[in-house]
């Protein structure tokens, strides 16, 4: 704001003197000059031409910075209008004046180690004009004043100019560190709605795969198991499949609506964790009959259960949901036992079955396949590593399979009863 009233107050000075020196000449005729006035009236208004082409230029630039920028041939009209004030001033005295905005201009468009020297010039031919208009006058006091006018007005110019000077580098200053941290805080905020995106994106990826993708594949194995049981004329067991299949696709509907709702698992909300790892174990073992496997799938409970926060339970539910999907789908096991323990400062869940095995080093790196599969155990590692617990697999080929969940409990977890 101050750097604009400044900067006003300039040209507004500029063309109050240029308008008085222009008003003495039409009115005086510069006797005994009279001859040049009409040249002088011409320069006048070539000067007030090229001053203002200058200065609207120069404002429509810095409105719209996409707008040709003058700031090139700054220079180039300061020597015009210097140039046209020099020649003013062999006409009339009156446009000594104009060289106080002059040397404003000098200060802000030239570097100040020419702009010194400029001004000293510049101030040594307005008094050499200033004499020569008033040469024959013969009085001393005139003389010291067109000395010591010119001299102390450049000065004051000088100090006033350089603190304009002072003034505009720091508002340029600050606009720079504006613009930039604006840029700074909208790339902040396009990095935190991509980081949220990518969270986002990363918990439907889990939640399908542990979830809706289990269910679809047993949905397609137990209606493959029910063609065969029409086909063999076995209608109870094609109705048994048939239901399963029922319950399978409401249980993905359910899940899939509490994804839109961001709600935990519905089977959490209807019974204990406990009584769905239990319910989990028993459809396991319909999923591999319906196969033609022969899995015995068993639940125990160790230790006094207490209240786990819905983030725990559906980890924990999580993990059984897809170490069962594995055990029946590829280890070719005859034995699976989930156990969930409470002790004192943890939560643990061990799920084992006594099949083929794998490496689990080959395992972490099919988790990088695009094909979908592989990613069962980086998503629970995911999982864990948001709530502080911690996933151990032993395994190997024919020596079965152990996937041990340890999940910390305390008053750190509190925060965790809040959440969905």
């Amino acid at each position: 704001m101050i750097l604009r009233v400044l900067r006003v107050s300039l040209h507004v000075g500029f063309a109050v003197l240029l308008f008085v020196a222009v008003l003495r000449l039409a009115i005086a005729g510069l006797s005994p000059f009279a001859t040049w006035a009409g040249l002088g009236l011409g320069l006048a208004l070539l000067l007030a031409a090229v001053y203002l082409l200058g200065t609207v230029l120069e404002k429509r630039h810095a409105g719209h910075p996409e707008r040709f920028d003058p700031k090139p041939y700054a220079r180039w009209w300061l020597a015009v209008v210097g140039f046209l004030w020099l020649l003013l001033m062999l006409i009339s005295p009156d446009f000594a004046w104009i060289a106080f905005p002059l040397f404003f201009l000098q200060l802000h468009i030239l570097p100040r180690r020419i702009a010194l020297p400029a001004i000293a010039v510049s101030t040594a031919l307005l008094i050499a004009a200033m004499w020569f208009h008033n040469r024959g006058a013969g009085a001393d006091a005139l003389q010291l004043a067109m000395v010591l006018g010119p001299l102390f007005g450049a000065a004051f110019a000088v100090v006033t100019g350089l603190a304009y000077r002072a003034l505009y580098v720091e508002a340029e200053n600050q606009r720079l560190a504006a613009e930039e941290l604006r840029r700074t805080r909208a790339e902040l905020a396009q990095s935190q709605h991509d980081a949220g995106a990518l969270a986002e994106r990363e918990r439907l990826a889990r939640e399908i795969h542990d979830t809706l993708a289990q269910g679809f594949s047993s949905i397609v194995l137990m209606g493959r198991s029910a063609e065969k049981a029409l086909d063999a004329g076995d209608n109870a067991a094609a109705r048994d499949r048939l239901r399963t299949v029922r319950e399978t696709a409401a249980s993905n509907l359910a899940e899939a609506r509490n994804f839109v709702r961001g709600l935990g698992s519905p089977e959490l909300v209807e019974s204990s964790l406990a009584d769905t790892l239990r319910r989990l174990c028993t459809k396991t073992e319909a999923e591999a009959a319906a196969r033609g496997a022969t899995l015995r799938c068993r639940f125990e409970l160790q230790g006094t259960p207490v209240a786990l926060p819905n983030p725990y339970q559906t980890t924990l539910l999580r993990a059984a949901q897809s170490s069962l999907a594995n055990v029946w789908a590829h280890a070719q096991a005859r034995t699976a036992v989930v156990t969930l323990s409470f002790l004192d400062a943890e939560v643990t869940m061990d799920v084992f079955d006594d099949g083929a095995g794998f490496d689990p080093a080959a395992a972490a790196a099919a988790a990088t396949r695009g094909d979908g599969t592989g990613v069962g155990l980086k998503s629970l590692r995911e999982r864990l590593a948001a709530l502080n617990g911690t996933l151990d697999v032993e395994s190997a080929p024919g020596e079965g399979t152990v996937v041990a969940i340890r999940l910390p409990l305390g008053t750190s977890n509190a925060a965790l009863e809040a959440s969905p």
